[in-house]
């Protein structure tokens, strides 16, 4: 019998560049879905290098439909806690090398656009703008764009032309002659 092996997944992840600069987070994490127990192991790998050995890792319940107690990952397990206290973008992953390592959450139906700027924005180090700060202006940012996008289409969809020429304001004005100017 032949056992197909589960694929590997590889995290999506933006980290802030080693520096003295400290910020409200470390970097950004774009997962492929909700389940906890498939995404963790390839984001565990992925820090352990950086971070040392990742022993736990906490996340607010709202945004994970299932939040296991235990994830086995390469070489041990790491311990999964909840708080609903907890911004709900954010994830924090604790080592015994580092410490604390904080992470945006960008969820997995976003848009790519919209996560790349998102992974950008929180990898810049010294950043002060908090997981759910940038969740909130991604969002204000989104909803522009689409209006945007949705008067452009509507002028492109409803026969929209340029609007006429405005005319020049002396044109069909009556002129006055001052004194002292001659006329012509």
């Amino acid at each position: 019998m032949t056992t197909v092996a589960a694929p590997i997944l590889s995290a999506r992840l933006s980290l802030t560049p080693e520096t003295t600069l400290v910020g409200q987070l470390d970097g950004a994490w774009w997962p492929e879905s909700r389940d906890l127990e498939a995404e963790l192991p390839p984001l565990i790998d992925a820090l352990e290098g950086r971070f040392g050995r990742i022993t736990r890792v906490t996340v607010n319940p709202t945004r994970w439909p299932v939040v296991p107690h235990e994830v086995p990952v390469t070489g041990h397990a790491v311990h999964v806690g909840w708080f609903t206290e907890q911004d709900p973008d954010k994830m924090i992953l604790l080592s015994y090398a580092v410490g604390r390592c904080d992470l945006l959450v960008i969820p997995p139906e976003t848009e790519p656009a919209a996560a790349a700027r998102l992974m950008t924005a929180a990898a810049i180090p010294g950043s002060i703008l908090t997981a759910g700060v940038l969740m909130s202006d991604e969002t204000a940012t989104g909803l522009r764009m689409r209006d945007a996008r949705s008067s452009e289409d509507t002028w492109e969809t409803d026969g929209g032309s340029a609007p006429p020429p405005l005319r020049h304001p002396a044109v069909g004005a009556r002129m006055i002659p001052l004194r002292g100017t001659p006329r012509r």
